[in-house]
């Protein structure tokens, strides 16, 4: 079965225990929504926060914005029936389960089957999908096994707060300008995205904490870019513009990227196998990477 094709230029969290927030992430238009049931919930509310979740997921107007529930992790008491009752309830009004903290291949392929077990009962005309943070140290060192366990997997997430405290970073260099050289994540999201595109998964950034500055959110958002990441996530509605613009390819370029596939295309009918265009030498290497970017365009409708 083929992957749904989703749009994750920004993941937008919100905490399953507010209603309120969960009416206003309705109406936002943003991407992509996860209903929090983990670190954004306390523990007494988690189990009530379930069916508030099941009620916004089945009466609020979504529109066309992907709807997630992320669950606990699987060393809780709260997973599996996390899963259930929110799977039980919402049923087709949930596109995607987020799975935090996977530590190995096994993980993907316990929530893969019992997913699996729950839309053969519930005679679910749709599969839902699967992300999963890469959050831990075990986690990145077993990434690329994660990343093939399971055709349901759609996209690897980094998340650099727990990873920060499961590699020992220190914690004055986290979210802002540093002494380190470059950039503190590069390898993390490098090792990340090189495992998704492998294996036809999306990579997408995780968290920037301080929502008051927006121009290092926005420079966050254009490194993950930059490595071939999708998206970023939200942790406040003013940061949802900054990453569904820096995600989204400038109209002139995917203008651009039209006129090079139709000059290729014209030159494969007449039996070339390179073209001059704009001045330059275009070749089949030159087409696949602007096909990226006219795929991505197709997907958010430019």
């Amino acid at each position: 079965m083929n992957r749904p094709r989703r749009l994750r230029r920004c993941q937008l969290s919100v905490p399953g225990s507010s209603e309120k927030m969960m009416e206003k992430a309705a109406g936002l238009g943003v991407d992509y929504v996860f209903l929090d049931l983990e670190d954004a919930v306390a523990p007494a509310e988690k189990r009530p926060a379930r069916q508030k979740i099941v009620r916004a997921l089945n009466t609020l107007p979504w529109g066309r914005t992907v709807r997630c529930v992320r669950v606990n992790d699987l060393t809780t008491e709260y997973a599996y029936e996390d899963i259930i009752e929110v799977v039980e309830g919402a049923r087709e009004n949930l596109d995607v389960i987020m799975l935090p903290k996977a530590l190995s291949a096994a993980d993907i392929q316990f929530v893969d089957k019992l997913l699996t077990m729950m839309e053969k009962k519930l005679g679910l005309n749709k599969r839902i999908g699967l992300d999963v943070l890469i959050e831990e140290v075990e986690g990145l060192q077993q990434v690329d096994a994660i990343a093939a366990a399971a055709p349901r997997l759609e996209c690897l997430i980094f998340g650099m707060g727990d990873y920060s405290a499961s590699q020992g970073v220190s914690l004055k260099d986290i979210g802002g300008a540093s002494g380190y050289p470059g950039d503190l994540w590069h390898y993390q999201r490098q090792k990340i995205t090189v495992a998704a595109r492998c294996n036809r998964i999306d990579a997408v950034d995780g968290p920037y904490a301080d929502f008051k500055d927006p121009a290092a959110y926005e420079e966050e958002c254009r490194r993950a870019m930059t490595l071939g990441m999708v998206g970023k996530w939200a942790i406040h509605p003013s940061q949802v513009e900054t990453a569904q613009r820096v995600f989204s390819p400038r109209a002139e370029d995917v203008a651009r990227a039209r006129r090079m596939m139709a000059a290729y295309d014209e030159a494969l009918a007449q039996g070339l196998g390179a073209v001059q265009f704009e001045g330059k030498m275009i070749d089949i290497a030159s087409v696949r990477i602007v096909r990226n970017l006219v795929e991505r365009a197709d997907l958010i409708g430019m």
